[in-house]
């Protein structure tokens, strides 16, 4: 299993294998042909309330992390769904967010390495 996270507003590339988007809300600005997307899972997305606590503070990125991470533990189905779906070879997990190094899918990409 090869995992990358992208951008949504990135051009699709073939190197990208399945294209899974892992926010809880759909992009702005982009049209669901351009995301050419394999699959959304909502469910593996941060809950409303640590999306807005978090709000893409850097200096929130850890207890960030370990709040997600507690998050996903209690939700295997979804945790499943996306292993499943990038279980097949390299993947790439979208997101939305303009900081590419503090977001909830590096922070997935973490997880589902780690466990």
């Amino acid at each position: 299993m090869t995992l990358r996270t992208k951008r949504i507003h990135e051009a699709p590339a073939k190197g990208d294998g399945t294209r899974v988007l892992v926010d809880r809300l759909w992009p702005r600005g982009v049209s669901k042909e351009k995301a050419r997307l394999d699959a959304w899972v909502r469910g593996v997305a941060p809950s409303n309330e640590l999306r807005k606590w978090f709000a893409h503070d850097p200096a929130k990125w850890q207890e960030f992390r370990k709040r997600y991470f507690k998050e996903l533990d209690a939700n295997a189905e979804a945790v499943e769904e996306v292993r499943a779906l990038v279980a097949k070879g390299t993947a790439t997990l979208l997101f939305a967010a303009k900081d590419e190094e503090h977001n909830n899918a590096v922070a997935l990409r973490e997880y589902l390495e780690t466990r």
